[in-house]
């Protein structure tokens, strides 16, 4: 059975957040966290873990288009190093190359002013980016389930 997945798109001045349904299949998003202080902000996600009975966080690692960390990603690695220290579930880095650009397309498509997109961007970042992983996580189900055999 599969277990409720917590999804992290990591900054330095808002978090977003997106939780999975209990069975694994879709993600959706929860209130964007604006940062404060390192253990507050590990606080809230500690009870959001606890709240939605999370059994896995992954934490966006914004990596460079050719797989290079990034500057960004090496605080997104030290922010999951302390999740790891603090939480009762295992913390993964999970790449989210270009989910915050896809995000901003759809808002920006959907006709969202400026302001509404960068209140919700964040959030929809971290939904891209766990609906990636449930994505692939079925994915890789399906193949077991069919045997991986060739026709």
């Amino acid at each position: 059975m599969p277990a409720r997945v917590l999804a992290i798109d990591f900054g330095l001045r808002r978090i977003g957040l997106a939780v999975s349904d209990a069975l694994g299949i879709t993600a959706q998003g929860l209130p964007t966290l604006q940062r404060t202080a390192l253990r507050k902000d590990i606080e809230h996600i500690r009870a959001v873990t606890e709240e939605y009975s999370v059994q896995k966080v992954l934490v966006g690692n914004p990596i460079g288009r050719a797989g290079a960390a990034t500057a960004m990603s090496l605080h997104a690695e030290e922010f999951a190093k302390k999740l790891q220290g603090r939480l009762g579930c295992p913390v993964e880095l999970w790449d989210e190359r270009l989910t915050s650009v896809e995000a901003n397309r759809m808002l920006r498509s959907a006709g969202l002013s400026i302001g509404k997109r960068q209140q919700a961007v964040d959030r929809v970042a971290a939904v891209l980016l766990l609906q990636n992983y449930l994505d692939r996580c079925a994915n890789e189900r399906e193949g077991a389930d069919s045997g991986g055999g060739s026709l």
